[in-house]
């Protein structure tokens, strides 16, 4: 009889019998077959999606596109903040809106003016994109430390200390986050601007930061301390308790491990959902105020003129409804290359 080992063997030697996976296998400098890495199998999972590809290069050009704003305006030779409805006449009618067809779109102004005070759309949109996106990166990466910190936390100890952040949980989930902005932003104005004093835009960044923050956290500790409460029971960590480990070695080398495929895909989930939350709040008006670009405000900006000039909703509404779902079309590629068994 034929061993397994001898039937592995003689399969692949012959091309045409061996398993596709190991066929694939890379080989050494003597012939032998070399494993791969978790993150290599994983990225050539991903690389086999064309899906997850496409979406991921839509949504790195975003990101570069946001980055590069200021070059790019430069090259354009336009700004977000010159009133060109002023210094052409031609650009606008009497009452406020675009002379030229399609709201002003032109050789020189590429997406049409913004109504009433003649304003480059094309780099209002650059600019606002930055500056959402900036924001809510910055708020999915506080979200990510502070849910993974204390989701782990609490399902590594258990106890008291589990029960007690399951309750301070419980309770801030309790807050919808966008009413508490809206209703939040008004005190820390009149803590840290004086009265008759405009607001400063740092301190709006700075308020929109914590707020989706303090109340955007609790999902992802949630999950993870649901995964953490089953894997500290398996035997590899029962095998480290026994020869000695801490605490913190047992949470940093086999917990955090193993726990690092639901942080990025939730990663992935969140920042679209605190991109869109940041521009509903501009677009109530209590986010981003003028005369900063945001990509909120141009909704709230299109909302007054659509009926009239509805160009002007176009390219900041078709720039979200990409952005946003290749962001998700990414997510599920990113889950399904860290777990094949999810797959579509």
């Amino acid at each position: 009889m034929t061993s397994p080992s001898q039937t592995a063997a003689s399969t692949a030697d012959t091309p045409e019998l061996a398993p596709k996976g190991l066929k694939k296998e890379k080989k050494g400098k003597g012939g032998e077959l070399v494993g791969r890495s978790p993150g290599q199998l994983m990225w050539a999972r991903f690389k086999r999606d064309r899906t997850g590809m496409i979406c991921g290069i839509v949504v790195l050009a975003f990101f570069v596109v946001s980055a590069l704003a200021p070059a790019i305006a430069s090259l354009y030779g336009k700004n977000p903040y010159t009133l060109y409805g002023n210094e052409n006449a031609n650009l606008l009618d009497e009452f406020g809106y675009p002379m030229g067809a399609n709201g002003g779109i032109s050789g020189d102004f590429w997406f049409g003016v913004e109504p009433s005070l003649g304003r480059d759309l094309f780099t209002q949109l650059l600019y606002g994109m930055r500056t959402s996106l900036g924001i809510s990166v910055a708020v999915t990466i506080l979200v990510v430390i502070t849910g993974t910190i204390l989701g782990v936390t609490a399902g590594y100890l258990g106890g008291k200390t589990d029960y007690w952040l399951g309750r301070v949980i419980d309770f801030l989930m309790a807050f919808p986050s966008q009413l508490t902005f809206v209703a939040f932003m008004p005190v820390v104005v009149a803590i840290f601007v004086p009265p008759g004093d405009e607001t400063p835009t740092y301190i709006r960044v700075v308020a929109l930061i914590l707020v989706q923050w303090a109340l955007g956290w609790m999902s992802l500790a949630r999950l993870l301390r649901g995964q953490v409460l089953s894997l500290r029971e398996r035997e590899f960590v029962e095998a480290a308790k026994i020869t000695g480990a801490s605490p913190w070695r047992i949470i940093t080398k086999e917990l955090l491990p193993n726990v690092v495929t639901p942080i990025l895909v939730q990663a992935t989930y969140m920042l679209p959902l605190f991109v869109t939350a940041e521009a509903g709040l501009s677009f109530l008006g209590v986010g981003i105020m003028e005369p900063t670009p945001d990509w909120g405000r141009l909704f709230h900006t299109a909302g007054m003129v659509y009926e009239n000039d509805p160009t002007f909703l176009l390219f900041p509404g078709a720039a979200m409804v990409i952005f946003v779902l290749c962001f998700n079309l990414l997510g599920d590629s990113v889950r399904d290359a860290f777990d094949p068994k999810s797959g579509r």
